[in-house]
């Protein structure tokens, strides 16, 4: 991580190459052409967890899971917490400008829905970027809207517990059954043992990983609770997905699992 340096070192942290393109409040302070830089800087590979945001001068902490990173042609791409978003940036000098262009419509609860707003409302439009050490704030001319952002690792596959958040079904993301809980989540050991609770019950089970696959072996050792039908619903459906070879893709602190039926689940990994 470089050291604090001007604004200026801020377009240097969003372009790789020469020709690239929960939540608590409280009282706080307030697709086009990018530029060139020096394609020897350090600047690849960092991702942003979002702290905090500002809107009108009221600051809300974000959920644990909301980060934002900015790609090598001149987006950003992110999780509100909720659901995905992407955008277009554009850099001049220490100022982004950034056009708000498309999110998932995952149902979201009720604190969770405010924020997404406040976050989309807050980074749209020009920004002024400070960059030091680990921390990246992002401001509006007025001071008024901001976002507050620390730099964040990657999650590996193993040894991470990742919290099961959405099914997938070829490229469309769902969320869990409504009642279901929060309960789905597992850890792949370094030892080979896949362990965690799907929905209801905890369960044990060997797995192998090979290239991009995660295999499953055995039949799974559980525990034998009865719980809602939501519960229960989930437990079975994640059962049915894991019986089977599934092609993994972990993007930073994101994994997806898919079968070769299409099907699939998206877990996160916890803080």
């Amino acid at each position: 991580m470089p050291k604090p340096r001007a604004l200026a070192v801020l377009v240097p942290l969003l372009l790789l190459t020469a020709t690239a393109t929960a939540c608590g409040s409280e009282q706080g302070p307030g697709a086009a052409q990018a530029g060139t830089v020096d394609p020897g800087l350090p600047v690849s590979g960092t991702h942003w967890s979002i702290k905090a945001v500002t809107v009108d001068g009221r600051r809300s902490t974000a959920p644990a899971d909301a980060r934002v990173e900015f790609t090598e042609d001149g987006r950003a791409r992110g999780n509100t917490g909720c659901n995905h978003f992407g955008a277009g940036v554009v850099v001049k000098g220490d100022t982004l400008t950034v056009s708000q262009d498309e999110i998932t419509e995952i149902g979201c609860p009720g604190d969770r829905q405010r924020f997404e707003k406040e976050l989309i409302t807050a980074f749209s439009g020009p920004l002024t970027g400070i960059l030091k050490g680990e921390r990246f704030t992002l401001a509006s001319a007025d001071g008024r809207n901001g976002l507050e952002l620390t730099s964040e690792p990657g999650a590996p596959l193993r040894g991470t517990t990742w919290k099961v958040d959405s099914l997938l079904s070829g490229t469309t993301a769902a969320s869990l059954p409504a009642g279901s809980g929060s309960k789905a989540r597992f850890v792949i050991g370094e030892d080979g043992r896949v362990t965690g609770n799907l929905g209801c019950n905890n369960f044990s089970a060997t797995a192998r990983v090979d290239g991009t696959t995660v295999t499953v072996e055995g039949p799974a050792a559980t525990t034998r609770m009865m719980c809602a039908s939501a519960e229960m619903q989930l437990e079975t459906k994640l059962y049915e997905l894991l019986d089977g070879p599934l092609t993994y893709r972990l993007d930073h602190r994101t994994l997806t699992l898919t079968a070769p039926s299409g099907e699939g689940l998206a877990a996160k990994a916890t803080p």
